[in-house]
């Protein structure tokens, strides 16, 4: 009686090998970082939360979405500026799904899509521009940038949380042309520069030429103080100059003999 009974297990063990593999195909585990869209019949009816769960076999089927933030890289694009200057600019973007049923429903491959869609905007938005402003204004462009893609994939269940422009390279010729273009502004305030120190130079000695013009015997004492600083250096040769002021006394008395004699 048991050999019977062990040979009626032994005949239904493979049937319970395979309903064990069957049930197990059917218990799916989803992650906290996941989310599982599910399909009864075709049709939508529900999301699967993390943990263990539970499908109907051969009636229910899923598919697995990453709710984290996926990078996507845009490749180097040649894009001409509204000035007409050909630049290499290249971008990521950092985008996450918001609603996981929308972006199985809605679109195909949304990632593929994604990208697609910001090479688009980037295209656009820097073809506007000028090369003064791509270089400068690099945030403010790509703020734009993830605006319009950000609008766009809103329906697919997609929200682009950032777009960071990477890199924008200019050709070998408009760089020589650049650099060109900072040495000369770089000579030119210097020019300015020196200009405006011999100007104040120029105020300040004139100012001063008044100040002792004014004052009898200031330039005198202006030669001795003169003479005093160079005394320090021994190996100076000094040619003193005799000050306007001696001349003028000299011309006075001269003036004054001249007319005592005519006097006499």
């Amino acid at each position: 009686m048991a050999f019977d009974l062990l040979l009626g297990f032994l005949g239904l063990l493979p049937w319970l090998v395979l309903l064990l593999i069957i049930i197990l195909a059917f218990i799916k585990i989803i992650y906290e970082y996941q989310r599982g869209v599910v399909f009864t019949l075709g049709r939508y009816s529900g999301i699967l939360q993390p943990g263990l769960r539970i499908l109907i076999p051969f009636i229910q089927t899923y598919r697995r979405i990453d709710m984290r933030i996926t990078t996507v890289d845009i490749p180097k694009q040649e894009v001409m500026t509204r000035d007409n200057v050909p630049v290499m600019v290249n971008a990521v973007v950092y985008f996450r799904v918001k609603d996981a049923a929308k972006s199985v429903i809605e679109i195909k491959d949304f990632h593929f899509a994604v990208a697609q869609y910001a090479l688009t905007a980037l295209r656009d938005v820097i073809g506007g521009k000028e090369l003064d402003e791509v270089l400068s204004n690099r945030d403010e462009i790509a703020e734009e940038i993830e605006k319009i893609v950000d609008v766009a994939t809103d329906p697919w269940g997609i929200d682009v949380t950032n777009l960071k422009i990477q890199d924008v390279e200019l050709p070998a010729d408009m760089k020589r042309v650049m650099a060109k273009q900072a040495e000369a502004e770089r000579e030119k305030r210097a020019v300015i520069i020196k200009a405006q120190g011999e100007v104040i130079a120029s105020t300040n000695l004139a100012k001063a030429a008044g100040t002792l013009s004014k004052t009898n015997g200031a330039l005198h004492l202006r030669t001795l103080n003169t003479l005093n600083d160079l005394s320090s250096d021994q190996s100076n040769t000094v040619v003193f100059a005799v000050p306007l002021e001696v001349l003028r006394a000299f011309e006075d008395i001269g003036d004054y003999l001249k007319k005592k004699t005519a006097e006499k």
